[in-house]
């Protein structure tokens, strides 16, 4: 005999069974597993990161990522200059950055909110190119103000009318890593630290910046990686996509 199904008092009659989340989909490229569900995840595609790949590797995942998001830019980082020279020969719509060691592929998005990207020197101009433009193909305005280190902070005081125009701030330094808390301590925009490895002497490869960043007393401070302006621009992108979207899609 068979037990009884009682329906549930409280439940919603015009709210059907639970269904299952989508099947994630995966392509397999034999030297890596494409995520193509991740849009539909995160908002964001999947990008292509150059170390330990070759540049035909690169040039085929980042065709095949644009081919299954045609709507959007896809993006690849940290590329060699074998893979560069062969995005630039295969993917002539592709928009190669020499400094940033990257190419996107496809229509950025139309750009919600605003991010500034912030830049102590020229050693730094690298990690903060990365940033901007992993801010762009995550769909956000992205400015950048390059050379206000702490060393002339008239600089910096020069463009401080400017941080309220922005959504969210990514601010790259090296050397001691100070930038940051001065600007942390001039602004409530949210602030995204970036320490690179650039420096003098014992600065570790960064490490000092890093750990400066991190003990920082402005409050409000968020930190990644060394050199990781990508980390930095996704995370300043989600801010700003966020705070420039109607409002009833932020909820």
């Amino acid at each position: 005999m068979s037990e009884a199904v009682h329906a549930d008092p409280h439940a919603d009659p015009r709210v059907g069974p639970p269904t299952a989340p989508p099947a994630e989909e995966v392509l397999d490229l034999g030297y890596a597993r494409l995520d193509l569900s991740r849009a539909a995840r995160t908002g964001d595609p999947e990008v292509v990161y150059g170390p330990g790949k070759s540049g035909e590797q690169v040039v085929t995942a980042l065709r095949t990522l644009h081919q299954r998001n045609p709507d959007r830019a896809v993006l690849a980082t940290r590329l060699s200059p074998e893979a560069i020279a062969l995005a630039q020969q295969q993917l002539p719509k592709a928009r190669i950055d020499s400094l940033a060691r990257t190419a996107v592929l496809g229509t950025t998005p139309s750009p919600r909110g605003r991010v500034l990207v912030l830049s102590a020197g020229t050693a730094d101009a690298a990690v903060s190119r990365e940033a901007a433009i992993t801010v762009g193909t995550h769909g956000a305005a992205v400015e950048e103000i390059h050379d206000v280190g702490v060393a002339g902070l008239h600089r910096l005081l020069a463009v401080q009318h400017r941080f309220a125009e922005a959504d969210a701030l990514v601010v790259v330094a090296g050397m001691e890593g100070a930038l940051p808390s001065v600007v942390g301590g001039l602004t409530g925009v949210p602030l995204i630290g970036v320490p690179t490895s650039t420096g003098y002497g014992t600065g570790a490869g960064g490490h000092a910046a890093m750990l400066a960043m991190l003990n920082s007393c402005a409050p409000g401070l968020t930190v990644v990686n060394i050199d990781n302006g990508y980390g930095a621009g996704v995370h300043a992108a989600r801010i700003a996509r966020r705070a420039g979207a109607p409002e009833e899609e932020s909820r």
